[in-house]
């Protein structure tokens, strides 16, 4: 059980890896779009963080508090919605405040990771 859950971090990480990456890319280039990596990104940020918290509703010491497990689906959620949906009606550019909150958000979520114990 161990192992795949170590796997399952590896994707999560890579999931912000194409994210933050895709979006970090796209910032520079001064065109703002959606580009395939953060679609993808944001698809497995959470769907491997949904699994993630799956299994640990049994209880214990390492268990993280609910509150944090839902607020990172939130936000989680809340990007893939940002990101989905000008890449759904293949939006050419997509507003920069729009593109700063998905690049914000991300960073949030990051931070709640590592900073909420």
């Amino acid at each position: 059980m161990e192992a795949l859950r170590l796997i399952l971090r590896y994707a999560h990480l890579v999931g912000f890896a194409l994210l933050l990456g895709g979006a970090i890319v796209q910032y520079i280039s001064g065109k703002l779009r959606i580009n395939p990596a953060m679609l993808w990104g944001s698809v497995i940020q959470v769907v491997t963080g949904l699994a993630l918290a799956a299994p640990l509703r049994g209880g214990g010491d390492a268990e993280p508090e609910p509150a944090k497990l839902a607020v990172k689906l939130l936000i989680a959620v809340a990007i893939f919605i940002m990101v989905f949906i000008p890449w759904r009606k293949r939006r050419e550019a997509v507003a920069r405040g729009h593109f700063i909150g998905i690049i914000a958000l991300t960073l949030v979520n990051a931070a709640v990771a590592t900073f909420w114990r």
